[in-house]
């Protein structure tokens, strides 16, 4: 597979990660505002098990299986490779099948020992999702390992938007029987999408399946491994993997396995505790998807291209893509750290205008968790690099000190009535915090890249300030004239507006990086008639 190949695959994965984040905002914010605080408390105990799963079946298990699959096909053993998708598909069932099973006849033992029995309902309704993600995992796979990404982004956004549409009408419809209820109708919405994503990809592979098959038939290699070393390694290589990538649904589980217990120890009652998680990771959380969404989509277009280079020892083309993907997350984690920061209270009053009294509250978590959001970026993107260099566990083992960290922190701050649930966003920034840095050391140290501090984090920040000190002057300048909600979205759009020429203005970006962007020679062709750049170039 050349460079070519692997961008368009890139290209086309982020891109439609990038609108199953925007379509999951969009469910997110009417849901919170149709079962308020205490609703999403419900469906939050039972969602990131379901997160945690898509993950492996978007990242972990496909990624292995492909690896798996590739390696085959390149010598010539079509067969041996169709043979690591029954394999792997029988494994994935079998495992589906437990999960399900245990959460659906286990869901009143598993929501009493997290102490939130409210969530029965939701836990119960979210099992069938279990079977079905793992069978997801293993057509993406496999259509990954043909080099045919257009499967996988498909059957995402299939099961994203059959996800949103019945969660969202299920809630609707069944609030009036009660918020618990309501919360188990948008979890089912969550077992119904993966349903649908399957159903999307097994069409494709039995329109496929007949080429497939003669193509089989012409194999001029018929070496043959037993199932056991065959299920070892797509083990061994899918699950550092999902560890690795997992930073997000790995801190929310903490979140689920901790903040309850510790907040009712604290002095509130279960209401008063599921309704402070729930505006934490209900409300608060899901704003910081989208960003988290963008870094991914650079992690993912570097695992290849830092793969490609380390095989063919290019050590200086590795270190371009190094430090141009470490510029990339900062230029993209910085306006949204500062930006979030700035209006946490009015963005959250902007989205959920039915929830007043939450919206408020959960500001403060919020303003926290949008200070992570600059970590969890280089913390991505270098994991990205990590996963490319071949050193998955290398990964695995810097999110298990942020998630000691994160545990840790957690449960001690948690346990302070003053802070209750802002010790649990405290928590998650310091373990981003603590991988961002650990996964930025061990690059550099692993391929002694040099990092222009001063153009790539110093500038941006420059500008992040700019953009802070514009925001909020454009927002308390038309608030008073136009309402909050008009002069806040006016406000995002000066900002983005203000740091984009900010850092143009002081170079913080180069004409050749303009140019790669999308529509770049356009842009900057823009930039050199406003005068901003010069036509040869920014240096």
């Amino acid at each position: 597979m050349n460079r070519k190949t692997f961008l368009k695959g890139a290209v086309v994965l982020g891109v439609a990660g990038l609108l199953v984040q925007v379509m999951g905002a969009i469910f997110r914010i009417p849901l919170a505002n149709i079962i308020g605080d205490e609703g999403m408390g419900y469906y939050q105990t039972a969602y990131p098990i379901y997160i945690f799963l898509l993950v492996f079946s978007t990242n972990g298990a496909p990624a292995a299986i492909s690896k798996m699959t590739s390696e085959r096909i390149a010598v010539g053993n079509r067969t041996e490779a169709h043979r690591v998708f029954k394999l792997s598909f029988i494994l994935m069932f079998a495992l589906g099948l437990v999960a399900a099973s245990i959460f659906f006849f286990g869901a009143q033992a598993i929501v009493g020992l997290l102490k939130n029995p409210g969530a029965y309902y939701s836990m119960l309704a979210i099992a069938p999702a279990l079977l079905f993600v793992p069978v997801m995992a293993v057509y993406r796979g496999y259509f990954q390992g043909l080099q045919e990404m257009e499967p996988t982004a498909f059957s995402q956004l299939i099961e994203q938007a059959v996800r949103v549409a019945v969660g969202l009408g299920l809630a609707v419809l069944l609030i009036s029987r009660g918020i618990e209820e309501a919360a188990a109708g948008a979890s089912f919405g969550t077992s119904v999408g993966p349903v649908a994503g399957t159903a999307a990809l097994l069409v494709l592979y039995y329109m496929r399946r007949h080429k497939l098959l003669s193509a089989c038939a012409e194999d001029k290699v018929h070496i043959r491994e037993s199932a056991g070393k065959i299920l070892f390694k797509l083990a061994s290589i899918a699950v550092p993997i999902t560890i690795g990538v997992s930073i997000l649904p790995i801190m929310n589980i903490v979140d689920v396995s901790i903040v309850m217990r510790r907040l009712q120890e604290s002095g509130f009652t279960p209401t008063e505790a599921n309704a402070l998680y729930g505006q934490l990771s209900g409300m608060a959380g899901p704003i910081i998807n989208i960003p988290q969404a963008l870094a991914m989509s650079i992690a993912l277009s570097l695992v290849p291209a830092a793969a490609a280079a380390k095989s063919v020892g290019d050590m200086p083309f590795l270190r371009q893509n190094i430090s141009l993907g470490f510029r990339a997350a900062i230029i993209i984690g910085v306006p949204c750290t500062f930006g979030l920061m700035a209006l946490s209270s009015q963005i959250m009053q902007l989205l959920y205008p039915l929830q007043t009294e939450s919206a408020a509250s959960g500001a403060n978590s919020l303003f926290i968790l949008s200070g992570g959001i600059l970590f969890l970026a280089v913390a991505q993107t270098m994991a990205g690099i990590i996963q490319g260099l071949g050193r998955p566990s290398v990964a695995v083992a810097t999110l298990m000190a942020g998630v000691a960290v994160k545990g840790v922190s957690t449960y001690w701050l948690c346990g302070i009535p003053a802070l209750n649930i802002l010790g649990a966003a405290i928590g998650s920034t310091l373990a981003y915090a603590v991988i961002g840095i650990l996964n930025f050391v061990i690059v550099k140290y692993e391929t002694k890249t040099y990092f222009d501090l001063g153009l790539s984090l110093v500038k941006p920040l420059v500008a992040g300030l700019a953009m802070s000190a514009g925001v909020l002057a454009v927002y308390w300048g038309l608030s008073w004239l136009i309402g909050s909600n008009l002069a806040t979205v006016l406000a995002v759009a000066a900002g983005a507006a203000i740091y984009g020429a900010t850092l143009i203005m002081i170079k913080g970006i180069s004409a050749s990086e303009i140019k790669m962007l999308p529509k770049g020679e356009k842009l900057f062709r823009l930039l050199v008639r406003l005068r901003m750049v010069k036509k040869d170039g920014m240096e």
